[in-house]
């Protein structure tokens, strides 16, 4: 009834070494703004996918500064179609954005992903205490996920995305931080 289900993975503490592993057995970009604004570190990673076929869906989470104050955090998920990783994490029924998306309407937010413009859209229906902006880039689903909800500020200084994938020996330049209760699930 459901199609495949890929297994949620334990959430990886944020280190430079574990953040490796995620990187290597995706197959699905792992995205982290970069460089980091100013202030943000690196504060854990999961994925859904078993052993076999590798991850399906990634979540990078970054804590720092708020544009308002504060500590903001940044959840950042790529997944294939019909996982469901970033509509638990953004708190809304269902796999995907589904209607609580509008993409007839212009982008409110837009990120540079792997070197190209890459359009996202306010995603409604969700909790009060956080900002949802969804897309595509690569072929896949693309959310961005911000705490507070007035963090989602963030989004509008037109963020660069790079897929770890690809960044090789840059990764171990990544700053950690403590591990963020956000990708522990939703609240």
């Amino acid at each position: 009834m459901h199609g495949a289900v890929h297994p949620l993975q334990p959430v990886i503490p944020p280190s430079v070494e574990g953040l490796s592993v995620m990187v290597h057995r995706a197959r699905v970009p792992v995205w982290m703004p970069w460089p980091l604004p100013v202030g943000w570190l690196f504060t854990g990673v999961a994925s859904a996918g078993d052993d076999r076929s590798g991850g399906r869906a990634t979540a990078v989470a970054c804590s720092g500064p708020g544009p308002l104050g504060g500590i903001g955090e940044l959840l950042l998920i790529a997944e294939e179609l019909g996982v469901g990783l970033g509509a638990r994490y953004a708190g809304i029924d269902g796999v995907d954005p589904g209607s609580s998306i509008d993409v007839s309407a212009p982008p409110h937010a837009k990120v540079v992903a792997a070197g190209r413009p890459t359009p996202l859209w306010h995603v409604g229906g969700g909790p009060d205490d956080r900002a949802v902006f969804a897309g595509e880039a690569c072929g896949l689903w693309l959310w961005a996920i911000v705490w507070p909800e007035q963090s989602g500020l963030l989004m509008y200084d037109e963020l660069v995305l790079t897929d770890l994938r690809d960044a090789g020996a840059e990764v171990e330049l990544v700053p950690c931080g403590a591990l963020s209760p956000r990708i522990l699930g939703p609240a």
